[in-house]
């Protein structure tokens, strides 16, 4: 028998004569069902009417569902899972500027990075800046090193070029430091450093020391969008997270995010129904002295759950207050924190006491041990546990102490790859040992604790939920350097539970979130690879070929190129991401290897020549950026 024709791969399913209401809106067969559900692991096909799962089964179960309005895609016998949960995303601030950005995630070779600055150089129109922001580090490419100023200079001799690395630094281009109006009488900021040259000229290098401020305030002087880009970057920036896979994802707010104006955009787009991810965020307070002001407004104005599926408030954070925040510069010691207890104790009791959950940015376990004290000190009068979700972010270097705490408190946590792209800072500073539990994710599952995962994108690592997924699973950096022994790895569904029903246990939400079971929301990804059984080193070029939200076909390539909504063209039309699209998967092709390989053999070639001069030893050290040496 032949299906309903359509522009997707079909075959083997009829329209059957069963009422309207009956049949699914759309019915994915064929395909190896991942479904999340220990009660029901495996399905071959999955069926989805109003939004929700309707059905699971086998294609000759579900054949009844099939009405003359189904739509129904033949998986061509590739994996399906449920949609990933990104615990920690700056996607809203994220969307603001996405089309503004020259994205380097992905991207194999420093020549190929710098040819694409030089190409996008001569389509930027005088006043705007290229913004190079964050998603990558120097490991990821070939010649194993930052640009410099030079080639900065070289590629883009006029326009303003800002190029973000990590929490770390910033590399500035003349034309950038100008734009910026850093001269030899600019102050360092408290935490930052703008570093010199003899003369006493700003060289074009912001060096975090350890705090982040100079680099996000620097960045915060290029142009912005106005609001109808806005909310067409944001559109971009959705589609783009749903390239992967991502369905939904947990906001941690951030600085330069003010509540309610920089929610304006995601507010509209929910309210015409164009959202294409699900969010739940947070609010931050952005003035130092200010936060309990701003929490005390926040708590009469809105509270946690307000909204909808598409897009709701989960609670405060990811600072409650600026002094409680460690910095998380690896390349830098640990930042000595004052005495902001007694402000940080009035800011979590206001938020138990009105009935909102919150999460806190702590990377180290320093941190979390004074704050574990605040925790248990309000415990004594009953306001922990106290039925209100929160939750640790990061928490690199949690000890165990610290996660029995946690789990007697009844917290969570949230961890990042960031370590897949510091991992080998943090090594050179604190030794192979301590970075072979950082974090202890194993450790933290066998507490019980709830654990989720994510990205921290878009300033730090990429948002490439599967650069994530290959780090939970082998322990290595983007570079390959390995980490982590085995007694500190996952398996790959364990790792996926972590993307998927993870997220949604610290949203409230795992009853119909992160699996596929019947009555869950209809949100699910078909994977360009079978990420269950692929080679480790395919696991970070996985994409979706086709995605849905809600039984909304949202992203569609392959055989299904075509059948996802419309978006607006990317506007401006100078945009970095209508030249080059976003995470550089596959790097262009036959163009990107020649790229990549001459880019090896230069740097090959360079390094023989310094060691016959006696400038290397023979034997190359491991990775260190020069930059940050000491």
């Amino acid at each position: 028998m032949t299906g309903p024709s359509t522009s997707m791969p079909v075959a083997g399913l009829v329209p059957a004569p069963r009422r309207e209401h009956a049949h699914a809106d759309l019915l994915v067969r064929n395909a190896k069902v991942f479904t999340g559900d220990p009660a029901r692991p495996e399905a071959r096909a999955v069926a989805l009417r109003d939004g929700r799962v309707a059905a699971l089964g086998d294609d000759h179960d579900l054949a009844p569902l099939v009405g003359p309005g189904t739509k129904v895609v033949d998986a061509l016998g590739r994996r399906v899972i449920p949609g990933l949960n990104d615990s920690h995303l700056h996607v809203i601030r994220g969307g603001l500027n996405y089309v503004l950005e020259l994205r380097w995630d992905g991207v194999r070779s420093l020549r190929h990075a710098l040819a694409m600055l030089r190409e996008q150089a001569g389509r930027t129109p005088k006043g705007q800046w290229i913004r190079v922001v964050g998603g990558w580090t120097a490991e990821q490419f070939a010649e194993r090193r930052m640009p410099t100023v030079a080639e900065l200079n070289a590629a883009a001799p006029d326009t303003p070029v800002f190029v973000l690395h990590l929490y770390q630094s910033a590399l500035m281009n003349r034309a950038a430091v100008k734009a910026a109006g850093f001269t030899r009488d600019t102050p360092d900021p408290r935490g930052g450093q703008i570093v010199r040259g003899r003369d006493g000229e700003p060289n074009g290098v912001l060096l975090a020391a350890p705090g982040a401020l100079i680099l996000y305030s620097t960045l915060a002087k290029a142009p912005a969008l106005d609001e109808a880009d806005k909310r067409t970057s944001t559109r971009h920036f959705l589609r783009e997270l749903n390239r992967f896979g991502l369905t939904s994802a947990v906001d941690a707010a951030g600085g330069f995010q003010n509540f309610p104006d920089n929610y304006a955009t995601v507010v509209d787009l929910a309210r015409s129904g164009e959202l294409t991810l699900r969010i739940a965020y947070h609010l931050f307070p952005q003035t130092a002295g200010q936060e309990l002001a701003d929490l005390k407004r926040w708590t009469e104005m809105v509270k946690p759950g307000d909204g909808d599926e598409w897009l709701r408030l989960n609670g405060a954070g990811e600072n409650l207050t600026w002094a409680a925040a460690d910095f998380e510069n690896f390349s830098e010691p640990r930042p000595e924190l004052g005495g902001y207890e007694p402000e940080f104790e009035q800011a979590v009791r206001l938020l138990m006491e009105n009935g909102w959950g919150f999460r806190l940015h702590a990377t180290y376990d320093e941190t979390i041990r004074r704050d574990l004290a605040v925790f248990e000190k309000l415990a004594a009068e009953g306001l922990f546990p106290g039925g209100n979700r929160w939750l640790f972010d990061h928490a690199e270097t949690v000890s165990a102490d610290s996660l029995d705490r946690i789990a007697a408190l009844g917290g969570a946590l949230s961890v990042q790859n960031r370590m897949s792209f510091q991992g080998t800072a943090f090594r050179d500073r604190y030794g192979a040992e301590a970075a072979a539990h950082t974090p202890p994710v194993r450790a933290m599952l066998d507490r019980g604790l709830t654990v989720a995962a994510g990205t921290d994108a878009t300033r730090v690592s990429s948002y490439n939920p599967w650069v994530a997924l290959h780090w939970l699973v082998t322990g290595r950096t983007v570079g390959g350097t390995a980490l982590y022994p085995a007694g500190n790895l996952i398996d790959r569904e364990t790792a996926l539970d972590l993307y998927t029903r993870g997220g949604a246990r610290i949203t409230g939400e795992q009853d119909v979130k992160g699996s596929l079971r019947e009555g869950c929301y209809g949100d699910l990804a078909i994977l360009s690879d079978d990420y269950l059984t692929v080679p480790e080193d395919v696991i970070p070029d996985i994409e979706s070929v086709l995605t849905v939200v809600g039984g909304r076909i949202v992203y569609a390539s392959a055989e299904y190129e075509g059948l996802d909504e419309a978006v607006p063209p990317v506007d401006p039309e100078w945009s970095p991401v209508a030249h080059f699209g976003g995470y550089q998967s596959g790097q262009g092709g036959a163009r990107q290897a020649a790229l990549m390989a001459e880019a090896v053999a230069e740097s090959e070639h360079h390094r023989r020549w310094r060691v016959a001069r006696g400038s290397l030893p023979e034997t190359p050290p491991p990775f260190l950026d020069p930059c940050f040496e000491h």
